[in-house]
């Protein structure tokens, strides 16, 4: 019982015919020394009068019966109600089936007692024992929980064994509906989110019996499921504003990558066990959260958009449709499977991907010696390093920064290890990186590098080496490096773009420059003429598809020091 507001829990199990487990779970709570109440569900008999004689052998334990079988969330409901009554601030609800790592209970007592005004939720770690059916099905659960709260941190929504602040609990019951059965768990936590609760989360251990009893109903559960998302889903649409009310806006290397590496396994199963169809069909849901919760990247979207579409206008040229924002967003996720059918083998010449005239003819003229390749973050340069290693065993080596993707990079590590070969992570460009890629270019391989982003921090002596050049229309920060390394390695220099053009992939190879040279007397002046020649032909790029651009932040303009965008161009 509380005093003066003291952190005061008790134990709240839920049952229905699990009267055969109920002494075990008893057992292995005894150490916490809390109160219990049992709400007996509508149970059988035999499961009654089991009830009945634990509640007889154990002084804590509190007996409650509901009539009628009403529902797991009914029970811990009635179960909350009676602990407020008792003046119990918090409820430990456990399951009666046992399958829970009731032996963890203190560490969410301990973070309950800490933040006393969150739910404190078990976050599962299932061992051999959980039917892969329930696997997958918690990753929809997770889509669409992200997709209701817009918000990555409510870890898992299913999982029974948790710990409610009594007071917001009953605050929001006596506000809102909720339901009984198998959707409860999971409505209640993001109902408790949108009032101003939030969940934190302690990894646990659970074990699925063998023989165990199960009272899911996969035809009515699975309907309730769908109709408690559809509620949750329209409920979370006039909540938008107040849900999106905690974004800030970062350059592109200052920014760790979204959470979501859950997610992005879920997204690759669901690819590899039901294929592509299936996978765009749950990309629109997905990329709809992320469109939702990435302000920041919307807007610059939504920037790049508008100024490609000024220019166009300008100049007189159509633009591939549709462009909105969203679409954006999508394309970027079809391009993310793009990577990974291409290094699984699952594109094909022809079908999925093909040569633009000249482009073939460019590279096989090539071949012999080592090339540098000036890509982008336009298209993605990443399958055609896959396609070109499975086909025709050319090496083409990228230099990638480390700042961010690595939980992309990890996945597609996993399901394709030769995507992680000649990749050469990099924070900056020096003297040791040079002469490293003179070697591979000695050897007769390519090695390819984007021309197109700035770093986010200042180089020594306080000073950005970025090159001004206009691109649409507008002066743009393009990074000195990519170009003096070409200068540097004194080789032939190629532009390469994969982008999507009618339903297809289309490889676009260019020459660039035998070489490139930086004279020191005029080396300020051949720098800028490269990059503008650079810029020109990015910009004649992007203009056949728009939303190939993959550079989500405000490109006209250099970070401040912090990593926001300035907005500026500094003299």
């Amino acid at each position: 019982m509380s005093v003066n507001g003291a952190f005061s829990p008790c134990v709240v199990i839920p049952c229905y015919n699990h009267g055969a487990m109920m002494a075990s779970v008893l057992v292995r709570l005894a150490p916490l020394a809390l109160p219990v109440f049992i709400v007996d569900d509508g149970s059988d008999a035999a499961t009654q009068q089991v009830l009945s004689q634990l509640a007889a052998e154990n002084d804590g334990v509190t007996l409650i019966r509901l009539a009628h079988n009403s529902g797991k969330g009914a029970a811990v409901i009635r179960g909350i109600d009676a602990a407020a009554q008792a003046g119990f601030t918090h409820a430990l609800q456990v399951d009666a089936d046992g399958q829970h790592q009731i032996e963890d209970a203190p560490l969410l007592l301990d973070e309950a007692e800490t933040h006393p005004d969150c739910l404190i939720s078990g976050r599962p770690r299932y061992d051999a024992s959980v039917p892969k059916s329930r696997l997958y099905g918690r990753y929809v659960t997770h889509v669409w929980v992200w997709i209701e709260t817009l918000s990555l941190s409510l870890k898992d929504s299913m999982c029974g064994f948790r710990v409610y602040p009594v007071a917001a609990t009953l605050s929001l019951l006596s506000r809102t509906s909720l339901g009984h059965r198998m959707d409860f768990d999971t409505e209640i936590m993001v109902r408790l989110y949108w009032a101003g609760t939030p969940s934190r989360f302690i990894e646990t251990a659970v074990t699925y019996p063998e023989n165990g009893l199960s009272h899911f109903d996969a035809l009515h559960d699975n309907l309730r499921i769908s109709w408690m998302h559809t509620r949750l889903f329209f409920g979370m649409l006039p909540r938008i504003p107040v849900l999106l009310m905690r974004q800030r806006q970062q350059h592109w290397a200052g920014v760790s990558e979204r959470k979501g590496l859950l997610g992005m396994r879920f997204m690759l199963a669901v690819y590899q066990r039901l294929g592509r169809g299936v996978f765009t069909l749950f990309l629109w849901p997905v990329i709809a959260f992320y469109w939702l919760t990435g302000r920041a990247a919307r807007k610059a979207s939504q920037l790049w958009l508008r100024q490609i579409g000024d220019y166009a206008r300008q100049q007189a040229i159509p633009l591939p449709k549709p462009l909105s924002s969203y679409h954006h967003f999508l394309r970027f996720g079809q391009a993310m499977l793009d990577k990974i059918a291409s290094w699984r083998g699952d594109l094909h010449w022809g079908r999925d991907i093909d040569f633009a005239p000249g482009a073939l003819q460019t590279i096989e003229h090539s071949r012999q010696k080592g090339q540098l390749i000036l890509a982008s973050h336009l298209g993605d340069i990443e399958v055609c390093r896959a396609l070109a290693q499975q086909v025709s065993g050319l090496v083409i080596n990228a230099l990638v920064f480390t700042e961010n993707s690595q939980r992309f990079k990890q996945v597609l590590e996993e399901i394709a290890p030769q995507a992680g070969v000649n990749l050469i992570p990099v924070s900056d460009i020096g003297p040791d990186t040079a002469i490293m890629l003179q070697e591979k270019l000695e050897a007769g391989e390519w090695v390819a590098i984007v021309g197109d982003r700035t770093a986010v921090h200042r180089q020594r002596g306080g000073v950005r080496r970025v090159v001004w050049s206009p691109f649409l229309g507008k002066e743009a920060p393009f990074p000195q490096g990519p170009f003096v390394l070409a200068a540097a390695l004194r080789c032939p220099v190629l532009l390469m773009f994969v982008i999507r053009e009618q339903k297809k992939l289309r490889v676009y190879c260019e020459p660039f420059a035998e070489s490139i040279a930086l004279p020191r007397p005029t080396r300020q002046q051949a720098l800028q003429q490269v990059v503008d020649r650079y810029a020109e032909r990015l910009a004649h790029y992007a203009l056949k598809s728009p939303l190939d651009w993959f550079n989500f932040f405000d490109f006209w303009s250099l970070p401040d020091d912090d990593g926001r965008a300035a907005g500026k161009k500094e003299s």
